[in-house]
């Protein structure tokens, strides 16, 4: 059973940082590319960040090109989101998954809100 479970989240002032972290199991989780994506209120879930099995090569949406930086630990099957200098716009429910999703076990998120 594919499991994902986010964590991290909260309310942050607009310029804050906040650590998001994902727990996988039920795939290999090594030979997987993983991402973050986002989905905020009326709007289609998006793809915002995305890290390669080997961890050397990544991809940024350009709304957080520079902002957030994404990481995995192989080891211990887990994947983060440093996001900082958060903006309002960032403010959407976050979930890990493979890139491309494959299950449609999604986790039930991390809620982000930022305050201006």
């Amino acid at each position: 059973q594919v499991q994902l479970v986010e964590s991290g989240g909260g309310l942050v002032q607009a310029g804050g940082s906040l650590r998001l972290s994902c727990a996988a199991s039920g795939f290999t989780f090594s030979s997987r590319f993983m991402g973050w994506y986002r989905q905020a209120p009326g709007k289609e879930r998006e793809l915002v960040a995305r890290i390669s099995s080997s961890t050397t090569s990544t991809y940024y949406a350009d709304s957080v090109k520079g902002r957030f930086t994404i990481s995995r630990d192989n080891a211990q099957k887990r994947v983060y989101l440093q996001m900082n200098s958060l903006k309002s716009e960032d403010t959407a429910v976050y979930y890990c998954n493979t890139v491309p999703v494959t299950s449609s076990s999604w986790g039930q998120g991390t809620q982000v809100t930022v305050s201006s």
